[in-house]
């Protein structure tokens, strides 16, 4: 019983215990306590064995070092030795002879090796020998580099081969977007096109070379560099370093991957690119004409979307400021402004989602008012002649523009020699008249002879009583400057009346090409209606001003009263969103104490000094209106400079004795200065025609002067000239005839398509050895495509060029540039880019961290800052030499040629080949080349192609 009793409690205590353990710790508590059991087990074993395997690998370790054999005694002889003879290397810090220069490098050197080579090699050894010997091969190497860059004459490169290799390289992109345009399918304008088409005019050009896979494979460019820069060590290392392998392909990893591919990298990124020229630009404001332009001719939808994303946000942050008194105008205008770049955003946005985007000129040529060109300005302009005679040509009236055409030149040039034969008998110089009549003589028969005489072909139709008329005084009488008068007359009134030629003309659509060159199409208005010209200001800023001059206007004015006037301020206005200068006129009167303000645009002083000086031509001479500015026309010290210039204008016009020599202008003067609207006399068009003409004659005036104050010692130079002038009027003819085709000047003198070859092949060897006039000829005929025009015109612009540099002394222009390219390349000038380079790469000594790439809508607002720059600082003088059409497809050219990067990529190969053919010219660097680039699979197509054709 007892024995029953105890296990009974045993079971109840246990149930007990059962119970509460349950209640208290839960149901699952049995699994908790088995897992925490196995755990403490476990973690038991994984003790032990940890433990046990340390002990063993310590254990065997200590075998093996037991039971080896002991080294033999002759290789630790060796190594004494070895350790022996080895001495400290010795860093000579001299690397290009000067101090400026290798103090920046050389911690360019340091920088570099601890960035790129010490945070990892200090991970494998501590031993200073291999760093110090990378450092004394980097430093033969620049020393090496540095003497051969002393060895070479640099002027022609940067003059020279680096302008043709970028003239080159645009004539191949302005190929691929000719072919690309060819093409029926609008679809098949991509880039990917675009690269294709750039590719095969390259390998059709070079022949043998093509850079297409260096250029869109990452791979094969790494290739390229990789042996580009084995052949750079090979001249650059001594053969012991260049020997060891370890060492040659450890530094031509390091210079491939780490500094020309990031710095290609760099240099062709289209976004880096835009901003570079805005910066190198950043001195020129924004040119509000030339940004409304720029969105109005873009087709880049997400350009347009950026800009139109940011006028939203400055009108959220406008209409937030809470202003008052003067600042309130000053907002609303620019709220104006900002709504109206937001009008044209959605316009042109609306247009080219639509699909109905078509060519501005037949746009113009169907919905705009064209301008009326009269056609002695036509005739006496080079971009409106240029269209003229391309239309006369199939019209048959080429003959007849020749004649007018060789008549002008016969005028002006019998003109000078008479005044120079004039002048040198006042001078008491002796100069034989008969000899000068004659040359005379010849030349008028020769004109005569050719488009008048029965034998001319062709020959110009004109009333033959007048042409016999002329033939006598040609037999009995000296010529003069004005003996064809007659006949050009007759010659002017045919083209000008005669259906077939200036009539039909206007409505010819080389007309509308001629006014977009001229840039005069007007263009549909982003407005609801047309308003008016833009230019008109209709009332005063500030309100109405009671004061008038009611009598005054009328006519009935009081001659004896004495006007005073003066430009007291300059402000700024705005219509439809274009801002403009104000000038601030106080006006007084000797004969009352009347005051009052006028308020006048720059356009307005200029409608009114061309009718003035129409009215009254003998004030031409004397009153000098202040030129217009095509950029920065707003800024503070500019119109400071305009307000000075134009306060002078005022002085002179009101000054007594021109009142008192010139009565008559009086009512023009108190008309322009009284106190309301301006109403311009002259429209937009009349002021722009005044711009383009005016120049021409004014230039031609000063070639007058010029021949009249020849010096004593180019006299006999002038008898020499007129030697030739018996030829003159044929040789003139015929290069009027001749211009009107299209045929490239300049040729090389081989069968070659010159439109296939590089540009320097084009350049004839008796062209002007002057390096300005190289270059800018070589530039403007690939950035503006001067090719496409006729001869005419080319020969104006060339003539135009060198007069600009012979007026500005050529030769000093000539020493600038090779004294700038000398001051480039300087010591002072490589240490400051070394400089630049250091600190770009470590700002404050430390390595600058790659930057993010920027967001898409501020590189799409950076894309149309950069083209608002580039068009914004062409200057008014080049769109009137070869028009603004041009000008202004040359520039979106260039422009769009920086937009794609793997062209961007060849670029930048391209003138690091023509910089290592400069560098090392006793090598064969072409031919290397040619070796390199041979991989591409177009070169192979494009000899199997010349193959073929030459079994045909």
């Amino acid at each position: 019983l007892c024995v029953f009793q105890a296990s009974l409690s045993i079971w109840g205590w246990g149930g007990l215990g059962v119970v509460l353990f349950l209640i208290t710790f839960g149901p699952f508590a049995i699994f908790y306590l088995a897992f925490y059991i196995l755990c403490f087990i476990g973690g038991g074993f994984v003790v032990l064995l940890l433990f046990g395997k340390i002990n063993s690998e310590k254990h065997l370790e200590r075998c093996e070092h037991s039971y080896l054999p002991s080294t033999q005694t002759a290789i630790l002889k060796v190594l004494e030795e070895i350790k022996s003879e080895s001495r400290p290397i010795k860093i000579d810090r001299r690397l290009t002879g000067s101090s400026i220069i290798d103090e920046p490098l050389q911690q360019v050197i340091q920088f570099a090796l601890r960035d790129y080579i010490q945070y990892w090699y200090y991970t494998l050894s501590d031993d200073e020998t291999f760093l110090l010997e990378i450092r004394q091969t980097v430093q033969n190497a620049l020393v090496e580099f540095s003497t051969r860059s002393k060895e070479v004459d640099w002027q022609p490169y940067f003059t020279t081969r680096l302008v043709d290799d970028f003239a080159t390289h645009l004539r191949v992109f302005r190929k691929a977007q000719e072919r690309l345009n060819e093409r029926e399918d609008p679809k098949q304008r991509n880039d990917h096109s675009l690269l294709d088409s750039f590719f095969e005019a390259e390998v059709e050009m070079e022949r043998k070379i093509c850079r297409d896979v260096v250029c869109m494979s990452r791979k094969d460019e790494e290739g390229y560099l990789r042996d580009l820069c084995e052949v750079l060590l090979y001249l650059l290392l001594p053969p012991g370093d260049f020997h060891n392998k370890n060492m040659r392909y450890f530094l031509r990893e390091v210079l491939a991957r780490g500094v020309l591919l990031p710095l290609i990298n760099q240099l062709s990124d289209p976004d880096y690119i835009n901003q570079f020229v805005i910066w190198m630009i950043r001195d020129s404001s924004c040119n509000y004409e030339a940004f409304l332009n720029i969105l109005k001719l873009t087709d880049k939808v997400a350009e347009l979307e950026a800009v139109k994303d940011k006028v939203l946000e400055e009108l959220q942050y406008l209409r937030s400021l809470d202003t008052g008194g003067d600042d309130i105008n000053f907002i609303k205008n620019q709220i104006n402004s900002l709504l109206f770049v937001k009008k044209v955003c959605e316009t042109r946005i609306q247009r080219l989602q639509s699909g109905k985007e078509v060519d501005a000129l037949k746009l113009a040529a169907n919905f705009g008012k064209l301008c009326v060109i009269p056609l002695e300005h036509i005739l006496v302009h080079n971009i409106a002649l240029q269209f003229f005679m391309d239309y006369m040509q199939p019209m048959g009236g080429q003959a007849i523009l020749f004649f007018w055409l060789t008549v002008e030149g016969y005028r002006v040039t019998a003109q000078q020699q008479l005044e120079v034969l004039q002048s040198s008998q006042w001078d008491g110089k002796r100069q034989s008249s008969q000899t000068t009549k004659g040359l005379l003589r010849s030349a008028a028969l020769g004109v005569y002879d050719q488009y008048l005489s029965e034998k001319a072909s062709p020959r110009v139709e004109v009333d033959e009583a007048a042409v016999t008329r002329l033939a006598q005084k040609l037999n009995k009488e000296d010529p003069t400057p004005e003996i064809f008068d007659e006949i050009q007359k007759k010659v002017y009134d045919m083209m000008l009346r005669d259906e077939r030629f200036y009539p039909s003309f206007k409505q010819h659509p080389l007309y509308v090409r001629m006014l977009a060159e001229l840039d005069m199409l007007k263009e549909p208005s982003y407005r609801g209606s047309d308003d008016g010209d833009g230019e008109s200001f209709n009332g005063s800023p500030t309100g109405s001003i009671n004061l008038s001059l009611d009598d005054l206007s009328s006519g009935s004015v009081d001659e004896s009263v004495q006007l005073h006037a003066f430009i007291s301020d300059t402000g700024a206005g705005n219509d439809h969103g274009k801002t403009y200068a104000l000038y601030t006129i106080t006006v007084t009167s000797d004969g009352s104490e009347d005051i009052w303000k006028t308020y006048r645009r720059y356009s307005d002083f200029h409608d009114f000094h061309m009718r003035i000086t129409e009215q009254f031509e003998s004030l031409g001479p004397i009153l000098k209106l202040p030129g217009k500015k095509t950029f920065n026309n707003m800024d503070r010290e500019f119109l400071e400079k305009r307000k000075k210039d134009l306060n002078a204008y005022l002085q002179v016009l009101l000054n007594p004795e021109m009142v008192k020599a010139c009565p008559m202008l009086i009512p023009y003067v108190y008309d322009f200065l009284e106190n309301k609207a301006y109403s311009k006399g002259k429209g937009d068009f009349a002021r722009k025609m005044d711009t383009f003409v005016n120049p021409l004659r004014s230039s031609m005036r000063n070639v007058s002067n010029a021949v009249k104050s020849l010096p004593d010692s180019l006299a006999e130079g002038v008898s020499k000239v007129s030697a030739d002038m018996g030829r003159m009027s044929e040789k003139l003819g015929q290069d009027i005839k001749q211009s009107i085709f299209k045929v490239p000047p300049l040729i090389a003198k081989s069968d070659i398509d010159p439109e296939h070859c590089r540009v320097s092949a084009q350049l004839d060897d008796n062209v002007d050895d002057n390096i300005p006039l190289r270059v800018m000829l070589l530039l403007m005929d690939e950035v503006f495509d001067l090719k496409e025009r006729n001869q005419w015109l080319r020969r104006n612009i060339k003539n135009l060029l060198q007069q600009l540099i012979k007026a500005t002394s050529g030769d000093t222009i000539n020493r600038k540039i090779v004294d700038h390219v000398d001051y480039m390349t300087s010591p002072e000038q490589v240490s400051d880019y070394v400089k630049r380079f250091r600190d770009s790469y470590w700002p404050n000594g430390i390595l600058a961290e790659t930057p993010p790439r920027r967001d898409k809508s501020l590189r799409m607002r950076t894309r149309v800052a950069a083209k608002t720059t580039l068009l914004g600082i062409m200057p008014d003088e080049l769109k009137h030499i070869i028009g603004a059409e041009t000008t202004r497809k040359g520039i979106l050219r260039v422009f769009d040629m920086f937009q794609h990067q793997p062209l961007n990529r060849r670029l930048a190969c391209v003138f690091l080949e023509g910089f290592l053919e400069t560098l090392f010219p006793q090598y064969k660097f072409p031919e290397l080349f040619v070796k390199l680039y041979s991989r591409s699979p177009r070169v192979l197509r494009y000899s199997q192609k010349l193959r073929s054709l030459h079994k045909r």
